[in-house]
């Protein structure tokens, strides 16, 4: 199974797809496998086609590749896509031989089980979720007989959002290797007619650009056409390789003769609603500001370029202040102050000097944020006519102060009163990314992620501009009354020049003769009324080019728009309107064949329904959120963690023992499966042991029942398979699967699953030979274990059953960044400590922190009994 493939199982969605003919052995193992280069490995991709059909916004792709196995042996075909992160996926088809194998959307859990059935039958194959910037990936591998032929389809719909003034359809376009018939094809139709159409290339220079895109739009009509030819897709004039490798990125807006407009088909109508020309209304912003440690360096650096830039586009009659948060709470200013240039100067010298501190208190600079607001309401500091934005930006979890996200939601929601918006930045994937995105949209904001790259500053500038120029407040769509069903949201708190507010809805009586929609909102002179009248004959005619656009568009732009809203109100509901939002949402997913979530996409065989081969996940946010599954591992010193999700923490422990002690971490006599690690020390560690560092530094993974048996260390990994051994390096990218076993090796990364249910992932560290003192290092981490039974104990294995505990007095501690608290668990009474631990699970160099309490004295009152009875003789 190749690397290119898998990046990090954990990641990763398995699915079964396999061809049919081929033989299995009980006992197999896939070597590295490298990317097909034009007909290089028997593996010919002779077409590669997106056609895609805009119509009002609303986008539907199809991404269609033709493939030919040229060998006279079965080769495995890869079918990667990167789709847009607010797209939903609405179908996959295989055609093998002329035979289709369709795409069936089902219920995620229903989807599921006939996957474990597939899986059960030995079928495999993959889909990879990962998450870029704006993309996910939809990767999928299938075995092909000689001289067969594979055609894959994916489709997708999206609504494409307005920025800073217009449309953006981004296209990935990566063949990986010169492609015969490669071509991209647009339509656009836009009942408003177009204004601007462009069309650019990240990845080829203008000239060659020119000759291979072809561009127009005349009226409604746009088209984009890119279809380079095999010597204009080398990267060099005799190279084999391609040059395509990069975005494709389209870009429209309309024509605005009007701030809105309103269109109907088949009783469903979208109101876009985009006003210009207007004055802006002045803002009063609190920029509360991460200066703790992990801040230090870079993203600091990055932090001030970019509220330095920010300044200059700050207009005199705005108010501001800065609030810097770590430890403690600090301010520029006791209260707003105006942007006079002054001010904006005073500003600039503060913010130049801004340093790294101390911990991370998010709840206590947030207030502070929120309270300064208020007061300059309260007290007319800032112009009646005027609009307030909180902006924080933070590149870790609350660890001092209030620290449970649940209770900063609430301060933050009852302290805002609905007054105003918070926008969240979260720096980097260190962070519960979850939590800041749904606090802002509680909030009438949203969050975004600033990636750790070198144009962070410009991310953050650019996210400033978003939100730096509102043109109304108080913005409410309102539509005749019984006259529209089910109509998405129409009320919203800011309007900003270069975006859009879309509304659609049902219409009670399809046979109408008018339609009318007002728009109301504050303006920064006076109030506005925005009125829209449409005539349904006149509609009629302007929509009747029905062989150039998909004729139930504004249905689907309405069932799209409904299941995205849903979805994020679902984030912060509970118990009954949580159950009725998700049943609302997976309802429509299922009618409109979204792949949300909440629903998966099964791939089935047309002669036997119940052979289900396949299923597409919709990818979440690839960053660090605490999991919704409980999981535990050991890393580092060696610490120990226990996940709790119903709890959103965590408890830590050390086992302080001298190397060479073997440790049972594991052990379940039902299913024969045991983990042991034996603990190793630093090169040249102190005698006293209260500053000795140990690690484990091997792992003893065992399956009595399987006669199985992996012995990991930090040099290698050796695997007895009844009894007959196979040795791999760490540099190895190997798969080794029998009945009811995987175990995957890719760098540094090694994943062990028996069947489905027990999964344990192994991280090596690796620290510089010559280092006088640390020496390389294992950490072990159980991510599933589910179908372990309720008799399974260890260090470990004792926390997989539920298990509960109650913090409380928490109070300052002897370090006054780390307070103590009176932890309950088992039936002790113990004190505990604040902390924080990191998961290297996704990062094995930088690892994502985990904070957690705690438990003293090798987790004496934690674990039964004390540690010593957790000694075994020996690995296995």
């Amino acid at each position: 199974m190749a690397s290119a493939w898998w990046p990090c199982l954990i990641l990763a969605l398995l699915f079964s797809l396999a061809a049919s003919g081929f033989p299995r052995s009980p006992f197999r193992l896939l070597g590295k496998r490298s990317l097909p280069e034009g007909v290089a490995n028997g593996i010919e991709v002779y077409s590669t086609k997106i056609n895609s059909k805009v119509t009002s916004r609303f986008a539907h792709n199809v991404v269609t590749t033709r493939t030919v196995n040229r060998a006279d042996t079965a080769k495995e075909v890869s079918f990667d896509v990167e789709l847009p992160k607010t797209a939903f996926i609405t179908n996959f088809t295989l055609t093998i031989d002329g035979v289709t194998y369709p795409g069936n959307v089902k219920e995620k859990e229903v989807a599921k089980k006939q996957y474990e059935k597939a899986v059960s039958q030995g079928k495999t194959a993959g889909l990879v979720k990962a998450s870029g910037r704006k993309m996910e990936k939809f990767t999928v591998s299938v075995n092909v007989a000689a001289g067969s032929k594979v055609t894959f389809e994916l489709t997708y719909e999206e609504l494409l959002k307005r920025h800073k003034g217009k449309y953006e359809m981004y296209l990935k376009v990566q063949p990986k290797q010169l492609v015969k018939h490669f071509e991209i094809e647009v339509d656009i139709f836009e009942p408003q007619g177009i204004s601007m159409l462009d069309a650019e290339a990240s990845f080829i220079t203008n000239d060659l650009l020119g000759s291979a895109l072809a561009k127009s739009f005349s009226g409604k009509k746009g088209h984009v056409s890119f279809k380079p030819s095999l010597d204009q897709q080398r990267s060099c004039p005799t190279c084999t390789d391609s040059l395509l490798n990069g975005d494709f990125t389209i870009t429209y807006d309309v024509n605005r003769e009007s701030p809105g407009n309103v269109q109907i088909v088949n009783g469903y109508f979208v109101h876009f609603f985009a006003p210009q020309g207007l004055p802006v209304v002045p803002k009063n912003v609190a920029f509360v500001i991460d200066i703790s440690g992990s801040m230090a360096g870079r993203k600091l650096e990055q932090t001030k370029e970019a509220l330095l830039r920010i300044l200059e586009d700050m207009k005199e009659e705005d108010y501001l202040n800065f609030i810097l948060f770590s430890g403690d709470v600090s301010t520029w200013k006791e209260h707003l102050v105006q942007a006079t240039p002054e001010n904006l100067q005073a500003a600039r010298t503060f913010v130049k000097s801004m340093e790294d501190k101390g911990m991370t208190n998010i709840n206590d600079g947030l207030l502070r944020g929120i309270s300064m607001l208020n007061k300059a309401r309260e007290e007319h500091r800032v112009p009646e006519r005027s609009t307030s934005i909180v902006i924080m930006l933070t590149d870790g979890d609350a660890n001092v102060g209030e620290s449970r996200p649940e209770k900063i939601q609430e301060n933050v929601r009852n302290a805002i009163g609905g007054k105003f918006p918070l926008y969240n930045l979260g720096f980097g994937n260190n962070l519960n990314y979850n939590f800041l995105e749904n606090m802002a949209l509680e909030n009438h904001g949203f969050a975004r992620r600033i990636y750790e790259d070198s144009d962070a500053d410009l991310q953050l500038q650019g996210f400033y501009e978003e939100v730096a120029n509102p043109l109304l407040t108080g913005v409410e769509m309102e539509y005749p009354e019984n006259a529209v069903l089910d109509l998405t949201q129409n009320t919203y708190q800011h309007f900003y020049d270069g975006s859009e507010i879309v509304v659609a809805g049902r219409l009670v009586d399809e046979d109408m003769n008018s339609f009318k929609a007002d728009v109301k909102g504050h303006g920064a002179t006076n109030d506005l009324t925005f009125t829209e009248e449409v005539d349904m004959k006149e509609m009629e005619k302007a929509l009747q080019e029905r062989d150039y656009i998909f004729g139930n568009y504004i249905e689907r732009l309405w069932a799209y728009l409904t299941i995205e809203q849903l979805l994020e109100k679902r984030k912060n509901a509970h118990g009954e309107e949580k159950e009725n939002l998700t049943a609302r949402a997976l309802d429509l997913s299922l009618k409109y064949h979204f792949v949300t979530p909440l629903t998966s996409m099964v791939v089935t065989k047309p002669e036997d329904n119940e052979d289900e081969r396949a299923i597409a996940d919709k990818p979440g946010e690839a960053s660090y959120q605490p999991p919704q599954n409980p999981y535990y591992y050991v890393d580092g010193d060696p610490h120990f963690i226990i996940q709790v999700p119903e709890k959103d923490d965590a408890l830590c422990f050390n086992i302080d023992e001298a190397p060479g002690t073997v440790l049972r971490l594991i052990r379940d006599p039902v299913t024969g499966l045991t983990v042991n690690g034996q603990i190793i020390g630093d090169k040249r560690g102190s005698p006293d042991s209260k500053t000795r560092k140990t690690y484990f530094g091997k792992l003893g993974i065992a399956n009595a029942q399987m006669d199985f048996q992996v012995e990991v260390t930090t040099e290698k990994i050796t695997l007895w398979n009844r009894a007959v051994p196979s040795t791999f390096s760490w540099l190895d990218t190997v798969t080794v699967t029998q009945d009811g076993l995987s175990m995957m090796i890719n760098r540094k990364n090694m994943v062990v699953s028996f069947g489905d249910g027990v999964t344990f992932v192994v991280i090596l560290h690796q620290v510089w030979k010559k280092h006088p003192v640390h020496r390389d290092f294992l950490g072990f981490y159980v991510v599933d274990s589910h179908r372990m039974s309720a008799q399974t104990h260890g260090l470990l294995g004792q926390f997989f059953q539920p298990f509960d505990f109650k913090v409380s007095d928490i109070r300052p501690g002897s370090d006054p960044a780390k307070p103590d608290a009176t932890l309950v668990v088992k039936n002790h009474q113990l004190i505990v400590t604040r902390g924080s631990q990191k998961d290297y699970r996704k990062d094995a160099s930088i690892g994502a922190k985990v904070v957690c309490w705690f438990v003293h004295n090798n987790g004496e009152g934690l674990i039964d009994g004390v540690h010593t009875d957790y000694i075994v003789p020996n690995l296995f």
